[in-house]
Formats: structure tokens, C-alpha cells, sequence
């Protein structure tokens, strides 16, 4: 019965967080976008306390019931282990804990997150890694099949879908995200949760908990017959038949070894008190170290807190534009610096996902990869949108409003004469300044003293707030005579 419920369980969690990771439209985050806010790190990094408590003391009673149920790459592991056990069974046995991997890996996620290198802060998080899995591998396919349906029901004068611009966001990212995935399901495939017991700092801070859950699997000795069955079935090598013990470190409570056991030895719920004659002086207790790792990944990120081709009218092909080489990279509206994206956003790419401007995109710096930087090639930040700072659950982008967006400035455009079609083609123009929501952009007489001169345009960096349409618009190409220089700090103007 315990299984089944988890499965059910497992089923729904997993259904409805793909499908919000899939949503291109925005329309499921109204009903699906609290269990993004769920996920473990997302909540620490959000400071999210309520969050927090709830999956340590949801820890502490059931055990890493987080890890079998919530956790979206746990539930992927669990589909893959299932697949291969169909074919293969009895395939696992019992292995110690491999503190030597999983601890160095948790302090190297801390480093990595009080140094700000927001790189290692996305590979390694769980719920990160399987949203850059659904947006870069899931959520084109999902679009081609929208695609479809709505040809389909244009031909019959019906207008319940719509057409979306399939394309790539960047290839470093999409390269990473499959290679990623690929190891999580090779790992999976051949060891169950190994991933989940070795390198995820997840993982690693709930084992910490779990030892000390009030509820367990647990031994009858009386009952035992050590048929083996229970260590063979256990995807987390958790379970000692020959010494009647469960490492509760690595137990994700998936009620498999329940279902294989024929002889009832094995219970979930409160172990008994009495003694047991293979006590020893060997505590399974953490190590303070171990404690103290764990203690420090939560302070940290705590500490942290506080600190298709598109074509002109269908006339004439539009030739893609070039990257301007920003000095620095433009974060969204509501993240407020570079420093707070790079210290609290696990790259899960939701916000991309849910753009609805085709502005954000995973980055390939080094630094910063895989977490969301803007680009205004494919369209532009609309002032009115405030999408992105309404899905983000790790608080990376915090919550804003149409009216408080209008006067943050993410950064301020630059002209660039060499470029611009006035100077180049002898022509008038003026979309920059026509279409600046703003109103930060004037068109001035080239010769400052021939009033009829050719008209050119005028940045006034106080009042642009870095929304991109000036740069969208711009006819130049392939680069764009104006673009916008993001700011490390964003400014209220």
C-alpha cells in the first residue's frame, strides 16, 4: 500500500510539474506555479521559511519522501530504474555510503554559492537540472505538436491554438542540458539512485534529516529468512539483509523492498525500542562534519539572500542580427543585480520557458551558464509584462508590478553611429525614438547647425530603462545601430 500511494503520488507531482515546465503560454501558473516553489533549494534560496519547515519536518516524520515524491529528476530516475528493472531484475545490492563523494561535493556547492559562481549552483541543483531537461529537449517538441494542432484547426476555421516560433536558445546550453541528462539516465539506468546518494547536494542535506525520521523501514528478525530480495530490489543500495540494517541516509521510503519481501520481515513505521543484538559501538549517526556541511549549505544561501526566420511583411527575408557584445550581460527586471541572479537562480529555465517576448535566454559564460540573460533579437522587454518575476520560486527575480517595472532600469541604450541607416544610407528613420516607451529617445540634426540636416537619434540615459524595443526595431543589420549596455546594478529612476 505504501508503494502504491507513492507512485500515485510520485505520478501527479511529476505530471503537473512537467506540464507547467512545458507551458509556453503562461496559463498553467496560475493552478501549477506553488510547486515550483516547493522544491527544496528553490525554497532556501527564496528564503521561502514556511516552505523550509514544511520539508524538514516532512522529512523528519516520513523520511526522504522529498526525494521519491516532490523532486521532479528523483521521479525521472525512478521511470528509468523502472524500465531497465522491467528487463533485468533482482539487479542491486548493498553498498556503503560514499561520504568521501557526496561531502566534498556539498562543500563544493557551497563555495560555489558564496563565491557567486552561479554555474556550479545550476548544474548541481536537481529541480534545475530537470527544467533545463523539459525546456531545451521537451518543450520544442511539445511546441511542434501545438504547431500542428493549430494548422490543423485553422483549416477548420478554428482559432483554439496558435502558432509558436520553435528555435534554439543557445547551443552551449542545449548541449550541456542533454549531456546532463544523459548522465543522470545512464547513472539511473544502471543504478537507481545513485545520483541522488553521490552528487546531489539535495540529497545530501535531507540524508542528513532522515536518519533521525520518525517513521522507517525497518527489520523483524524473527520473520527474516535473508532471501536477499530487499537489498536486490533497493534502486539506493541502502539495505545491510546480512546485518538486518537500512542506511535511512540513502532511503528515499519507495516501499519497494515492502513489495519484494514474502516472508513480512520488513515494516514502514516507528521501529520498536528494544535491543538488538548487532548494536554495536558503530553509531549510523552523522558526523559532525556532516552536520556542519549541512548547516553551512542552508546559512549560506541564507546570507546570500540578504546580500524561424522572420521576414519583413512576408516581402523579403530579415537577416538575423548580431549579438552587440554587451560588457555586461542584461538581467531581467526584479532580479536586481547580476550578483543576486548569479546567488539565487538554479538555472531551472522556467522563466524562459514562460517568456512571452522571446527576450530570455540560458547564458554560455562560463560564470553564469545555463542561468536566464537577455537578448533583443527576437523581440523586446515590454514594459506591461512582468511575467518571468512571477514564476521565478528561487527568488532570483522577485516579484514586481507593470507599474514598478516601468522605472527600473536594467541598463541604458548606446548609439552607434557606423551602423545607423541615417549615416550609412542617407535615409530617415526614426523607429528608435517612435517606439521607445519611455519617451528616453529624441531624433536630432545631425550638424548641430543646419536644423534640416539628417535627423539622428539622442539617448537620455536617465529616463531609458533598458526595455530593448530601440534595439528590436532598429533596421540596421546584421548589427543593430543602437543597443542596450546592461548595468550590474539595476537603479530606480
Amino acid at each position: 500500500m505504501l508503494r502504491k500511494i507513492r507512485v500515485i503520488l510520485a505520478a501527479v507531482f511529476f505530471t503537473l510539474i512537467t506540464l507547467l515546465l512545458l507551458d509556453f503560454t503562461g496559463a498553467t501558473h496560475h493552478w501549477l506555479g506553488w510547486m515550483a516553489k516547493v522544491q527544496f533549494l528553490p525554497a532556501v534560496l527564496a528564503l521561502n521559511a514556511g516552505v523550509i519547515i514544511g520539508l524538514v519536518v516532512l522529512t523528519l516524520i516520513f523520511g526522504r519522501i522529498y526525494c521519491s515524491v516532490i523532486c521532479p529528476l528523483g521521479v525521472f530516475q525512478d521511470i528509468v530504474s523502472w524500465l531497465h528493472g522491467r528487463k533485468k531484475k533482482n539487479r542491486f545490492f548493498y553498498s556503503k555510503e560514499k561520504r568521501w563523494l557526496r561531502y566534498p561535493l556539498l562543500a563544493v556547492y557551497i563555495a560555489g554559492s558564496l563565491a557567486g559562481l552561479g554555474t556550479i549552483v545550476a548544474l548541481l541543483a536537481p529541480y534545475g537540472t530537470y527544467g533545463r531537461f523539459v525546456n531545451s529537449l521537451l518543450q520544442p517538441l511539445y511546441m511542434w505538436g501545438n504547431n500542428a494542432m493549430a494548422w490543423v484547426a485553422a483549416k477548420a476555421d478554428s482559432y483554439m491554438f496558435y502558432s509558436a516560433d520553435v528555435w534554439l536558445k543557445g547551443a552551449a546550453p542545449f548541449i550541456a542540458s542533454t549531456a546532463i541528462i544523459v548522465v543522470v539516465a545512464v547513472l539511473a539506468w544502471r543504478g537507481g539512485r545513485t545520483w541522488c546518494n553521490t552528487i546531489c547536494p539535495v540529497g545530501t542535506v535531507l540524508s542528513l534529516l532522515a536518519r533521525f525520521s520518525w517513521f522507517k523501514v525497518y527489520f523483524d528478525q524473527d520473520k527474516c529468512k535473508k532471501c536477499s530480495l530487499c537489498s536486490k530490489n533497493c534502486k539506493s543500495a541502502c539495505i545491510d539483509f546480512k546485518n538486518y540494517k537500512v542506511d535511512y541516509s540513502r532511503c528515499v521510503t519507495c516501499g519497494v523492498c515492502l513489495d519484494h519481501c514474502h516472508f513480512d520481515a520488513l515494516h514502514y513505521g516507528h521501529p520498536k525500542r528494544k535491543a538488538k543484538p548487532e548494536a554495536s559501538g558503530k553509531a549510523a549517526s552523522p558526523t559532525r562534519r556532516a552536520v556542519l556541511l549541512g548547516t553551512a549549505l542552508v546559512a549560506a544561501d541564507v546570507a546570500m539572500a540578504t546580500a524561424k526566420k522572420k521576414v519583413d511583411g512576408g516581402l523579403a527575408v530579415l537577416e538575423p542580427k548580431k549579438d552587440p557584445g554587451r560588457s555586461t550581460p542584461l538581467t531581467p527586471p526584479g532580479s536586481m543585480s547580476a550578483s543576486n541572479m548569479s546567488q539565487h537562480c538554479v538555472g531551472c529555465q522556467l522563466c524562459v520557458a514562460q517568456c512571452p517576448n522571446g527576450v530570455l535566454r540560458p547564458s554560455s559564460d562560463p560564470m553564469h551558464f545555463m542561468q536566464p540573460v537577455m537578448s533583443y533579437d527576437r523581440g523586446a522587454c515590454r514594459p506591461e509584462c512582468t511575467r518571468c518575476s512571477q514564476v521565478c520560486p528561487a527568488g532570483a527575480i522577485k516579484p514586481i508590478t507593470a507599474i514598478e517595472k516601468s522605472s527600473i532600469q536594467i541598463g541604458h541604450a548606446v548609439w552607434r553611429k557606423k551602423y545607423c541607416v541615417v549615416v550609412t544610407d542617407h535615409v530617415q528613420c526614426g523607429n528608435c525614438a517612435r517606439h521607445c516607451p519611455a519617451g528616453a529617445i529624441q531624433m536630432v540634426p545631425i550638424d548641430p547647425a543646419d536644423d534640416l540636416s539628417d535627423l539622428i537619434p539622442a539617448v537620455n540615459v536617465e529616463k531609458c530603462i533598458g526595455c530593448g524595443m530601440c534595439e528590436y526595431v532598429c533596421p540596421a543589420r546584421p548589427n543593430s545601430a543602437i543597443y542596450v549596455e546592461g548595468h550590474p546594478v539595476h537603479r530606480i529612476i
